[in-house]
């Protein structure tokens, strides 16, 4: 199919070709020996416009995960590759992030304690753990935990961190270094030190800040990060800043490093598996997130699983080439989108511009004030939150809107490692809220519409004479058989005398363990005391099969193919649910037609 049409597979199998080995394994391998040469101008073009991007932020989050400059560039190059081989998503780019550069300074620079190589050890095993994790995620088939951390609490979590990263770079503005860890120390001691803010360094900051800011609008192509950062590092050197207490990169190294092992003391591996899980935990979230919106933007598939494995082999490389933990870039990826990049050759040539940068280009480098870097990383952190999202969530629910920002304030107050703990106990919480009370609802008619509603949300709806007809939104099991049996007695309270039979809508119950099984006799049982028949309607041939193949035949209750003929049906006495045990029915698919009365029941009953 062709670009025009808008629903180009960009690195994928085509219609009618068979997925092989290697596409389940590397499919941008795969994709990459199907290669269609018609689009290499605009991977060239996308590749190059992504390492625009992908150094001045490679640079600036290394200064945030607390690493000197080329460890950043190491990032952006390695895991690059190995994600374009290995990657299910042709577009995606992956690289340093603003959200797992905190979660790695905040859970190595406490064990560090200002020892430097130290710092570098800690950092490359917590990464080659957090890529292991991700690894095995990916081989128990995991994936489906990107849908488990709402889109709330992901708002939360992500604004908590932009919130960190923004006011963590206030010191390298103000030119004077923090000893203080943790956000709200560090404010504090900013706070307390402004008046020994560096002008020279301000005014850099402030400058490349403008930069930053406004140079895309006024020039929508140009890379403002790297256009700061020249500017910023001319100045130093035409001026002699270092010499007015400017601090700067200092000499980068050029060069690849060596693959090498971490080498750190196994005290410190209790400490690292648990702040590697929180790493894992983040990174694959943004990820995911990005792989899912540039998929639906551009009409392909991604596979979850895979995505696990592929970050998991990016981290395990990067761990090992003194990199550190990377995740999906979401700014980096759109670049290479809105330059027109099809395939995973956009990321190829990306980490090719930034090797030859490694190799060739990193004399000048020595002269970037890290004032610059912060004023990157402001704005970096600025498109990180997202309040647009969280004022969309609170008019649709304040009880989610109210997570996120619990969610939020948890990474603010208690740190980026605990507050991404918090996310995950939030989401736990809300999962269980959810399916634990699922929404119960007493349906009648409406003059003038068709079918069965709720009374509760129709004004003018009207309950069925003699008859409570209840809907439970939701599986019916051991954790929720207790609201179940309380709002369906509930609802035949609030009717009062005259109740003659309650029934059950099938539908929505999806499943059923053995405590819905025993919660439905008792309830059966309490109902009959008062003279009122419990029955059924909808899932009529699955409920008789399952309690069939359980034994649960003879103590099923009566159920009818659809709710509309429940309705129908005549009141009845209670003395009725004897004679219907030895009277035969049979399933909704042979039934013949009979009178309204004929209510007899299937020998086998009927259960999901």
């Amino acid at each position: 199919m062709s670009a025009a049409s808008g629903t180009v597979r960009r690195g994928l199998p085509g219609p009618g070709v068979p997925a092989t080995s290697l596409d389940r394994i590397a499919p941008g391998l795969a994709a990459l020996m199907r290669y269609d040469r018609a689009n290499i101008g605009a991977d060239v073009r996308a590749g190059l416009a992504v390492a625009a991007v992908a150094i001045p932020v490679g640079i600036s989050y290394a200064e945030l995960a607390g690493f000197r400059p080329e460890y950043g560039l190491y990032a952006s190059f390695f895991p690059l590759i190995v994600y374009a081989l290995l990657g299910s998503s042709p577009q995606l780019i992956v690289g340093p992030d603003a959200a797992t550069c905190a979660v790695i300074a905040a859970s190595i620079a406490p064990l560090a304690a200002g020892d430097t190589v130290l710092y570098a050890h800690l950092a490359g095993m917590l990464t080659l753990i957090a890529g292991l994790i991700c690894v095995l995620a990916s081989f128990l088939r995991l994936g489906a935990l990107a849908d488990f951390l709402s889109k709330p609490i992901l708002v939360g979590l992500l604004n908590g961190i932009a919130i960190t990263i923004v006011l963590g770079q206030a010191a390298k503005l103000l030119g004077f270094p923090v000893a203080s860890h943790g956000l709200l120390p560090v404010v504090f001691e900013v706070a307390g030190r402004l008046g020994e803010t560096n002008p020279a360094t301000l005014a850099l900051g402030i400058a490349a800040l403008l930069v930053v800011g406004f140079g895309p609008r006024l020039a929508p192509a140009m890379p403002a990060g790297i256009v700061a950062m020249v500017l910023a590092a001319a100045a130093v050197a035409a001026f002699g800043l270092e010499r007015m207490g400017v601090a700067t990169l200092g000499a980068v190294p050029g060069g690849l490093p060596l693959p090498s092992f971490p080498a750190v003391d196994p005290a410190y591996l209790p400490s690292l598996i648990t702040d590697a899980a929180s790493v894992a935990l983040v990174s694959y979230a943004s990820l995911i997130f990005s792989c899912r919106s540039f998929a639906s933007r551009n009409s392909y598939e991604v596979d979850a699983d895979q995505e696990f494995a592929a970050l998991g082999a990016a981290n395990i490389v990067s761990g090992l080439t003194q990199g550190f933990a990377v995740s999906g870039a979401d700014s980096r990826t759109a670049v290479g989108d809105a330059n027109g990049g099809r395939t995973h050759a956009t990321g190829l040539v990306a980490a090719a511009v930034v090797g030859f940068v490694i190799l060739f280009l990193t004399g000048p480098l020595r002269f970037v004030p890290t004032a610059a870097l912060g004023a990157v990383l402001v704005f970096a952190g600025l498109s990180l939150f997202d309040a647009k999202s969280l004022r969309l969530i609170f008019r649709a629910d304040r009880v989610e809107g109210a997570i996120s920002v619990l969610a939020m304030l948890g990474v603010v107050g208690l740190g980026v490692t605990r507050g991404v703990l918090l996310a995950v106990i939030l989401a736990l919480l809300r999962f269980v809220q959810l399916t634990s009370r699922p929404r119960v609802e007493v349906l009648g008619t409406v003059e003038g519409l068709p079918g069965f509603h709720s009374l509760s949300r129709h004004k003018s709806a009207r309950p069925l004479p003699g008859l409570v007809v209840v809907r439970f939104n939701g599986p019916l099991v051991f954790f929720n058989t207790g609201h179940f049996r309380k709002a369906v007695l509930a609802a035949v309270d609030a009717r009062g005398a005259g109740v003659a039979r309650v029934v059950l809508d099938l539908i929505p119950i999806t499943k059923v363990d053995v405590s819905g099984i025993l919660a439905l006799q008792e309830l059966r049982d309490v109902l009959a005391s008062r003279g009122i028949l419990l029955e059924g309607a909808g899932r009529r041939t699955e409920w008789l099969r399952w309690a069939e193949k359980h034994g649960f035949g003879d103590e099923a209750p009566m159920i009818y193919p659809t709710l509309r003929r429940a309705v129908r049906e005549e009141p009845a006495s209670t003395d009725a649910m004897e004679e219907r045990k030895d009277g035969e029915d049979r399933p909704a698919e042979e039934e013949a037609p009979r009178p309204a009365t004929d209510r007899t029941r299937p020998r086998g009953g009927e259960m999901p």
